[in-house]
C-alpha cells in the first residue's frame, strides 16, 4: 500500500528540525510515501523548507495563507514567485482561498485581493493551487470560476455539501478529505465521497489538525491519513488497496509528477 499526503502542516506539528525529520520518517515507514508540506507564512516556509530541504519524500507549496492576508509581509507575491522558482520540491501555490470564519487574515476584500495574485502566479508558473474555503463558498466558487489556473487547484479539508460539489466537478478541481471524513456525525461528506468520481478524490492529514475519529483527543500525525483512506474505502464499498492505489495515482497528476513504474 502507497499512500500520499497531500496536506500537512509540518512546521506546526513539531518546531524542531530533528523532530519534524522524524515525523516525515515514522509516516514512511508507515507507507506514506509522500506529504506535501503546507506553511500559512513565508517565514514559516523558509524555516520549514530549510529543515526538510534533504527529506525527499517532503514536497512543498509556497504561498501566504488567507488567515494571515492582513500581515503577508513586505513584497510577499515577489518572494512567493522566487521560491517557487529556486527551490526543489515546489509542486503547487498556496494555500491560498477565503475564510470568512473568524476573519484573521482581515476584511474579504483583502483576502479575495490576496486569492487572486495566487492565482495569477500559479497561472504566470504553471502550477496547481491548494485553496483553503471556510464560509466563503460562493464568492470562492465564482472567483474560481474566472481565474483558476490550467493546472487546475485542489479544494482542501473538503467540507462542503454535494450541491456544492457538483457545481465545483465543472472546474478543474479535485476534492480533498481529511480526518473529519472518519466521523459517523459527517454525513455531508459521506455523500460527497460516495458521489464524487474517483479521479477527483485525494486525501490529506491536515496534521496535527483535523484528528481522524480513531484517535480522538490527539494531535493528528501524519500516518493517521489511513484512516481516512480507509473511511473512504468503506464508504464506496472498495477493497482499501484499490481505493489507495488510485488515490496514489490521482495525487501525482494532481502535482504533476510521473506515474511510477
Amino acid at each position: 500500500m502507497k499512500l500520499f499526503d497531500t496536506h500537512a502542516h509540518i512546521g506546526l506539528l513539531h518546531e524542531d528540525k530533528m523532530e519534524q525529520l522524524l515525523a516525515v520518517q515514522r509516516a514512511k515507514v508507515r507507507s506514506v510515501q509522500y506529504v506535501v508540506s503546507i506553511t500559512n507564512s513565508l517565514g514559516d516556509f523558509e524555516r520549514t523548507y530549510a529543515n526538510l530541504e534533504s527529506a525527499s519524500s517532503v514536497l512543498h507549496a509556497v504561498g501566504v495563507s488567507p488567515t494571515e492576508a492582513a500581515n503577508p509581509g513586505r513584497d510577499w507575491d515577489e518572494r512567493v514567485i522566487a521560491h517557487a522558482q529556486s527551490k526543489r520540491r515546489i509542486v503547487a501555490i498556496g494555500e491560498t482561498g477565503l475564510d470568512y470564519h473568524h476573519m484573521f487574515g482581515g476584511d474579504k476584500g483583502v483576502q479575495i485581493e490576496m486569492m487572486l495574485r495566487h492565482l495569477e502566479i500559479a497561472r504566470q508558473l504553471d502550477l496547481p493551487v491548494i485553496i483553503h474555503n471556510r464560509n466563503a463558498g460562493d464568492d470562492l466558487l465564482g472567483i474560481l470560476s474566472a481565474k483558476l489556473p490550467p493546472k487546475g487547484g485542489i479544494l482542501h479539508c473538503y467540507t462542503e455539501d454535494w450541491a456544492f460539489a457538483r457545481r465545483a466537478l465543472e472546474l478543474n478541481l479535485r476534492f480533498s478529505f481529511a480526518g473529519n471524513l472518519t466521523f459517523r456525525t459527517s454525513r455531508a461528506l459521506h455523500e460527497v465521497a460516495t458521489k464524487l468520481p474517483m479521479e477527483r478524490i485525494l486525501i490529506e492529514s491536515e496534521a496535527p489538525f483535523m484528528t481522524p475519529f480513531a484517535y480522538k483527543g490527539e494531535r493528528n500525525k501524519i500516518h493517521y491519513i489511513v484512516e481516512t483512506a480507509d473511511a473512504l474505502a468503506q464508504l464506496r464499498q472498495a477493497p482499501l488497496e484499490e481505493i489507495t492505489e488510485a488515490l496514489y495515482a490521482n495525487s501525482l497528476k494532481a502535482f504533476g509528477l510521473a506515474a511510477e513504474p
